[in-house]
């Protein structure tokens, strides 16, 4: 008899978003995406950092001030990493896992690239309106989206 628990596609994809995020040099907020297809293959990932060529060292991570003293004129968020990361042709009906709902940028970029469902974790920022011009934006283009529900599992690595 197979074992019995095993973990859903779910947990598996949405572990994976989260351990991308881990690789975020970012002090505050550490956001990761995978994007899989609809047979469950991983695609493509990414976390929320500076663009290639850009030094993590030399850029700022402040989140007050200035925009050009921020980190918000910098960052590629995890979802447009994600997007960009995929070398392997289109991305039409795939389907994303990511650990913070997506801003009104990358909703254009998921969009764009023809993602069909947005799974997410957090939506902390829910009622702010980038957040809001998201939703209604994905609504709109037929993007499904639904939040990740928890299963309370406690999945560790040991490296």
């Amino acid at each position: 008899m197979k074992r019995q628990d095993y973990i859903s596609w779910d947990e598996y994809f949405m572990g994976i978003a989260h351990l991308a995020g881990m690789r975020s040099k970012d002090p505050n907020t550490q956001v990761g995406a995978c994007i899989v297809s609809d047979d469950n293959k991983i695609l493509s990932m990414g976390y929320n950092g500076f663009p290639r060529g850009c030094s993590d060292d030399e850029f700022p991570w402040e989140r007050e001030g200035d925009v050009l003293d921020t980190k918000y004129a910098f960052v590629t968020h995890s979802e447009l990493n994600a997007i960009l990361n995929y070398r392997g042709g289109t991305l039409e009906g795939s389907k994303l896992y990511v650990s913070l709902f997506p801003c009104n940028e990358c909703a254009k970029a998921i969009i764009q690239a023809g993602i069909k469902t947005i799974v997410y974790d957090s939506d902390k920022y829910a009622d702010t309106p980038t957040t809001l011009a998201s939703k209604k934006m994905l609504k709109a283009a037929g993007v499904d989206f639904y939040q990740y529900k928890k299963t309370g599992r406690k999945i560790t690595l040991d490296m």
